[in-house]
């Protein structure tokens, strides 16, 4: 064979479709960047103690994981639980990008039982980090919670929640509901996770407020105007970071 028809040969396989979690997994591995582990594992706080520890990471950057993650379109269902079993981060990553592209096209049968494979990752602690929830949580728990009755019971339940993690995943998905002019749900999450121990629900639940405040800002300061006084200062900056400066420093200086 010719070197051109090798490299071509190559290039075909690169592009070929994944079916299995093994196939996604080899994928993921051939791109792997082992030096760039240290960073990330210091940045998503993988040490002991931190909020992920013990996280085990392949090197990769995010757009090598959605460049495989779209040779896996059709990957199963089946198939996408065993990836999220994998104690690597990306193909974790991997699976829910590829559950989360299918939940944007599927019929709703399909749908449910990708939201129901992502609440027992959850609860599994499969979804053990803030990258894994921002980017999918609203995809998937939000887009299918969207104008049901469990709706709220259902964000209720996971705002309770003693894991970090799903707690995130209720804020986030109401942020889907933020983002299609409906603010009820996210405002009353607001209230209920404003006295929230972790530095990372703040930061989730100012950032959705700032997102209710870009769409609605007599809401946002109606919001602030009760509860202000008793946030927590990150939370309080990331709701205000749309306020103009004059505005930012009165509320912070009602704030805690």
């Amino acid at each position: 064979m010719s070197p051109v028809r090798s490299r071509r040969g190559r290039a075909a396989d690169s592009a070929a479709p994944l079916r299995t979690a093994e196939s996604v997994q080899t994928a993921l591995g051939a791109l792997a960047e082992p030096a760039r582990v240290p960073d990330l594992q210091r940045f998503f706080k993988t040490g002991r103690g931190e909020y992920a520890e013990g996280d085990r990471f392949r090197g990769l950057r995010v757009p090598q994981v959605r460049a495989v993650v779209r040779r896996a379109a059709a990957l199963s269902l089946p198939e996408s639980e065993a990836l999220l079993a994998s104690p690597w981060h990306e193909d974790r990553l991997a699976a829910l990008l590829i559950v989360a592209r299918q939940c944007e096209r599927a019929a709703a049968p399909d749908r449910r039982l990708r939201f129901r494979l992502y609440l027992r990752a959850a609860r599994a602690g499969r979804i053990n980090n803030w990258d894994l929830v921002d980017v999918t949580a609203g995809r998937v728990v939000g887009a299918w919670l969207r104008g049901r009755p469990e709706c709220g019971r259902t964000l209720d339940r996971l705002a309770r929640s003693r894991s970090l993690w799903e707690r995130r995943i209720a804020m986030l998905a109401a942020g889907h509901l933020i983002w299609h002019g409906e603010f009820a749900a996210a405002l009353r999450l607001a209230a209920r996770l404003r006295d929230d121990p972790h530095d990372l629900m703040h930061k989730a639940v100012g950032w959705m407020l700032r997102e209710i405040g870009k769409r609605d800002r007599a809401v946002l300061d109606g919001f602030l105007a009760e509860h202000a006084a008793r946030m927590p200062r990150t939370m309080l900056r990331y709701a205000l970071e749309k306020h103009a400066p004059v505005e930012r420093r009165r509320w912070l200086a009602a704030g805690r």
